[in-house]
């Protein structure tokens, strides 16, 4: 936008400079060439008087000497011809059109505009006589280098004060340009910041337009209210969660106590029952794990792999039990974020739950890639996309454990450790849950989650 308003205001500039400029220079222009066409034209009237003089005494030779030592004194040609054309004194003109015209009893009123450029020379044709008696035709061309001269000196100087006070405006619209746009620019990086994840960031006092800092001041404000918002809504969560743990361990228990008395055909519904508490209790653990991350307490600590191999090698046991293969590949020993590895586990126990029996899995850590691919039925690209939402769950496959929350969770947890989680198709089928991290392992700049076709 800066570079924009800088654009407009050096056109609207360089108008008003060339709008000023420009009319000062032909001005000048026109100044000097009435000064030339006046200062020749009385020479040429003083030439026209002794040409009457000297056509009615019938007596040329004075006529000439003068000629002559006027060409030689200034350098301007003169050429002096009679009522019928015959040249009386001068020469080296020869202009007929011009001595035409001063025989009919016309003068020279007007000359080319002089400029630095040309031109060289001032043609001026007077009539000698007296009334309308016409007696001879005075033509003198005078050399035009001095007043041009002139011309070109005062148009350098016009230019170079031209670009002077251009470069002087342009300063100044620079600075007004970042002065107004101060604002503009630092409400940018804190947009970017807070679309980043971090909502605590703010606008700091900048000056600018009154108008702008207002907007400062109200943007501010609502940051301070959504942030507020969505930490109100993070404490309901996990209050809520917490609370409900307490009674729903108690309905457990006592659950249980009444498994004694249970008739053989209420023990089908029992079971259900257990089975429906055990659901909500996972449920409510990951509500308490998603407020955890959302606030950012996530889980602390790096190492050698975040402790990823000796995760990866409790899923080995687990994997034998329900017949599937899972291959491990860590080629980097790096230190990484501890929300390497539950995101790793998220991966492997949804792998867990959709690959059929004999079904493969694997697991590679390369150039801080981590990468969870499995052969099962994968998912389509919409289903990629909504499948890193809150409780979302395919509906072919609604029977199966699970709260629809593994997956925004471990969104949430790319996100504290900078990293871009995507879902990715396997080949030729399975689905492929990837996890880039930043080089450094810090949060990084327009961290994406998404799901890609």
């Amino acid at each position: 936008m800066q570079r924009r308003l800088l654009l407009v205001a050096t056109l609207l500039i360089v108008c008003l400079v060339a709008a000023l400029a420009v009319p000062l220079a032909l001005a000048y222009s026109s100044h000097r060439t009435g000064q030339l066409l006046l200062a020749r034209r009385a020479d040429a009237t003083r030439f026209a008087e002794l040409t009457d003089r000297a056509t009615r005494e019938g007596d040329s030779a004075g006529l000439s000497a003068e000629v002559s030592r006027y060409t030689e004194l200034y350098g301007t040609a003169v050429e002096i011809r009679d009522r019928d054309g015959r040249l009386l004194a001068g020469g080296g003109i020869g202009d007929a059109a011009a001595a035409g015209r001063a025989l009919s009893g016309r003068t020279t009123d007007g000359l080319p505009l002089l400029t630095p450029f040309g031109p060289p020379a001032a043609l001026v044709a007077e009539p000698a006589g007296r009334d309308a008696q016409v007696s001879g035709a005075v033509l003198l061309r005078a050399p035009t280098s001095s007043a041009r001269q002139a011309v070109g000196t005062v148009w350098a100087v016009l230019a170079v004060g031209s670009l002077a006070a251009l470069g002087c405006a342009l300063v100044v619209a620079r600075r007004l340009a970042g002065w107004i746009l101060r604002p503009v620019g630092e409400l940018d990086r804190t947009t970017r910041a807070i679309a980043d994840g971090r909502l605590e960031a703010r606008i700091g006092l900048v000056r600018g337009p009154v108008e702008l800092r207002r907007l400062e001041e109200r943007f501010n404000a609502m940051a301070d209210g959504i942030s507020a918002a969505l930490e109100r809504q993070r404490a309901f969560v996990a209050d809520a969660s917490h609370e409900l743990r307490t009674p729903l361990t108690v309905l457990s228990l006592r659950l249980e106590n009444l498994e004694p008395h249970l008739s053989p055909a209420g023990r089908s519904e029992y079971e259900e029952t257990l089975t429906e508490l055990d659901r909500l209790a996972a449920l409510l653990e990951d509500l308490l794990t998603l407020a955890r991350v959302e606030a950012d307490a996530g889980l602390p600590g790096s190492g050698p792999a975040s402790g990823l191999p000796e995760r990866l090698a409790g899923w080995q046991e687990l994997y034998a039990a329900k017949g599937l293969s899972l291959s491990v590949e860590l080629a980097d020993r790096d230190p990484l974020p501890a929300a390497v590895a539950r995101i790793a586990d998220i991966a492997l126990d949804n792998a867990a739950k959709f690959v059929p029996p004999g079904g493969r899995v694997a697991v590679t850590l390369a150039d801080r890639t981590l990468s969870v691919a499995d052969d099962g039925p994968g998912l389509s690209p919409a289903e990629r996309e909504a499948a890193l939402g809150r409780f979302w769950r395919a509906p072919e496959q609604s029977n199966v454990p699970g709260s629809g929350l593994g997956l925004a969770i471990a969104t949430e947890l790319a996100r504290t450790c900078g990293a871009t989680l995507t879902l990715l198709p396997n080949r030729p089928r399975g689905l492929i849950v990837r996890l880039d991290l930043a080089p450094d392992g810090r949060p990084s700049r327009g961290t994406v989650l998404r799901g890609q076709p």
